[in-house]
């Protein structure tokens, strides 16, 4: 009291002096920050690395990291129309587990396990089945083993890779996309939007649309899957990478990259080649086999780029793609793709880039699963938002499919009923 009054000046400080000594007399607590700060500091990282999914390997990393991707699909084949909910087939659910270790100055060990998850796999679904399944595992509910590899490194040699992963041409043009389309649409997505849909001529259902379309992987030439291989990779010298793999029975693809900017310009590029000798009736070492044939071989190759004006976000992306089917005794059936997409991708809004895009793609299909010949057009236009704070891309697709077919050699053609589809979603990382 000063003066027959409590003065607030002294209470302050009076607490403060009590604070610290009994700070004092008492052991450094969790959130001590005074003389026993490092030692406190210690304890906490010992709990942290207690509690991690490293406990008792201290010299190999683990990093677990993936996303899921479900959507609404709407379609309409003319006759009919309806609406599904399930796992977007293009960049299905997954968890991811990679890893590394030093082995010595420039040289490292590492590993990725990944496996993909669906509760109804869009790909699987058609005008009859609402709950899409898995072709290799039918079930609806459902996970697969997407890969599972180990690789040794070296900075000035390049990587080795042994295991189920993907082959030097595995997503050669899928790839070179550089924008928020890549989990959209890209190369393969007309093949995978299409899922199990059955085509119309003249309103009457007929057979799949993927049974009239080339390639081994998602329907779509020239591109390879992720198969039991042993890779290697180069590392970059002036920007480019090359790739080659091997493995099944028997299979191998290399391939050519580029990334790097040439001025306002990001450029990516990819060329590749491959073939394989089995067209058994698994189709394991990449050859989409026919109904009944069990003998030939496959080769593949494609080429893409991308390039962006970054200043603007102006883009194109685009790329061609073969593949060629040779079945002994039978016939020999060439399919050919092409594809382009032109959009702008910008940070107009502070959530994140805003992609709107549109594209076209054709296949010229030669001997397919139901028909000699084929003649398809695939339109697409949509629109992507990333929200960067959620780690998170919102997007809504349209695609239009056409097309004309020849079914048995020296028929006629057939003109298939158009097929609309909208699909609308979310991937989370």
């Amino acid at each position: 009291m000063v003066g027959g009054q409590s003065n607030g000046r002294w209470i302050v400080p009076l607490v403060g002096v009590v604070g610290m000594l009994g700070a004092a007399a008492a052991p450094a607590g969790a959130a001590d920050l005074g003389g026993n700060c490092c030692a406190d500091l210690e304890e906490r990282i010992a709990e942290l690395e207690a509690t991690t999914a490293r406990k008792g390997n201290r010299k190999v990393s683990l990093t677990i990291s993936g996303w899921v991707n479900e959507a609404v699909l709407f379609w309409d084949d003319g006759a009919e129309s309806n609406a599904y909910v399930g796992t977007n087939s293009l960049e299905e659910d997954r968890v991811r587990f990679t890893g590394e270790a030093k082995i010595t100055d420039g040289w490292s060990a590492g590993y990725t396990l990944e496996v993909g998850l669906w509760g109804s796999e869009l790909k699987g679904t058609s005008q009859a089945v609402p709950n899409g399944t898995d072709s290799v595992n039918p079930t609806v509910d459902g996970l697969r083993v997407r890969k599972s590899s180990w690789f040794v490194k070296s900075k000035d040699l390049g990587r080795l890779l042994v295991g189920q992963d993907g082959s030097a041409t595995y997503h050669l043009i899928d790839d070179v996309d550089q924008t928020l389309t890549r989990n959209v649409s890209d190369f393969e997505a007309a093949g995978t939007a299409i899922g199990a849909f059955k085509t119309r001529e003249g309103g009457v259902i007929g057979n799949a649309w993927t049974d009239y379309m080339g390639g081994f992987n998602n329907s779509t030439p020239g591109q390879n899957g992720r198969r039991n291989i042993v890779r290697y990779d180069t590392p970059t010298f002036a920007n480019f990478t090359v790739s080659a793999a091997w493995g099944e029975d028997d299979l191998w693809d290399v391939a050519l990259s580029y990334k790097g900017d040439i001025g306002d310009f990001k450029v990516v590029a990819r060329a590749g080649y491959g073939e394989s000798t089995s067209a058994g009736a698994s189709g394991i070492g990449g050859c989409k086999p026919l109904p009944g044939v069990s003998n030939g071989d496959c080769q593949w190759w494609g080429a893409g780029a991308s390039i962006l004006h970054a200043p603007t976000g102006l883009y194109v992306y685009g790329g061609y793609a073969e593949t060629q089917l040779d079945v002994i005794g039978v016939h020999d059936g060439d399919s050919e793709t092409y594809f382009i997409q032109t959009g702008i991708e910008k940070k107009w809004f502070s959530l994140g880039k805003t992609n709107i895009f549109g594209e076209y793609r054709h296949d010229n299909v030669g001997v397919s699963k139901k028909a000699e010949q084929s003649d398809l057009d695939f339109w697409a236009a949509g629109v992507a938002q990333n929200v960067e704070n959620a780690e998170t891309t919102f997007y809504a697709a349209y695609r239009q499919y056409d097309g004309d077919v020849q079914k048995a050699l020296g028929g006629p053609w057939t003109s298939l009923d158009s097929f609309h589809v909208v699909i609308t979603g979310a991937k989370i990382n």
